[in-house]
């Protein structure tokens, strides 16, 4: 049986599902600041296309110039979240997703597609294998793990590059604990505002949380995770949503 996957637009987000946080009921709140923000972001040409199911299968991208994320690549799509988990894996839904953004990419004439993924896999972020098994090479490394991969559709483009506030790894904020953070995911209003802030308080560790609300403050950001970041004493640690969980907090901070 074919896979049917749907492009969400304004007129039909208000009924369709999201993917990630459609069945946490806390993250409510959340969820919905991330389908107003996609609301938005569709008139920059925001794609968020996904399996005709109740699952988490999906592709986001957008013209790069247009992209939270602080990253050169002026006429390539850059891809943002990339999912397909669960019961879901090993049936084609990847290849699938992706093929339909080279095919957009082709149309609008493109030079090619570019995402920024873990040099090694990172939490919340797509499988950097996977991506160079099928067609991306790796044109950037930054020493805090990160990298930007391109598959180029125009070999003479040229290539893209980080923007220079991501390269120190370092960010310029001076409490202990400083979370970059935007409603890109519907998971992360929840988790900053209500398990960090309470954890940063019960281990009496100074917290600052900032939210990048335009496309203008995430291209500026000190990393290119612009969905959740967080640093510790001035260095990056992590993209990993579960370190609101105090198991998680304690260990990755050294706390215990």
């Amino acid at each position: 049986m074919e896979a049917n996957y749907i492009t969400l637009t304004k007129e039909n987000i208000g009924k369709e599902h999201i993917c990630c946080g459609f069945s946490d009921k806390k993250c409510k709140e959340s969820y919905e600041l991330k389908k107003a923000w996609l609301k938005k972001e569709f008139d920059n040409g925001y794609v968020f296309r996904r399996l005709d199911e109740r699952a988490k299968v999906f592709i986001e991208y957008v013209p790069a110039e247009k992209a939270w994320i602080p990253v050169d690549a002026p006429n390539y799509l850059m891809v943002g979240c990339f999912w397909v988990a669960g019961q879901y894996k090993g049936q084609g839904h990847a290849k699938a997703l992706l093929q339909s953004v080279i095919d957009d990419a082709k149309s609008q004439g493109k030079d090619g597609i570019v995402t920024v993924a873990g040099t090694k896999k990172f939490h919340f972020m797509s499988d950097t294998k996977w991506l160079l098994q099928h067609g991306f090479e790796t044109v950037e490394k930054l020493p805090d793990g990160f990298s930007l991969l391109v598959l180029k559709i125009n070999p003479d483009a040229p290539t893209p590059a980080f923007k220079e506030c991501v390269r120190t790894g370092e960010c310029p904020e001076k409490a202990d604990l400083v979370v970059y953070y935007t409603n890109r995911c519907p998971f992360t209003e929840y988790y900053v505002n209500d398990s960090l802030v309470q954890l940063a308080e019960k281990y009496k560790v100074p917290f600052k949380a900032i939210k990048l609300e335009t496309a203008e403050q995430a291209q500026s950001a000190p990393t290119p995770a612009t969905i959740f970041s967080i640093f510790y004493k001035g260095k990056f640690v992590t993209t990993d949503l579960s370190i609101c969980t105090e198991a998680k907090f304690v260990k990755l901070l050294n706390l215990g």
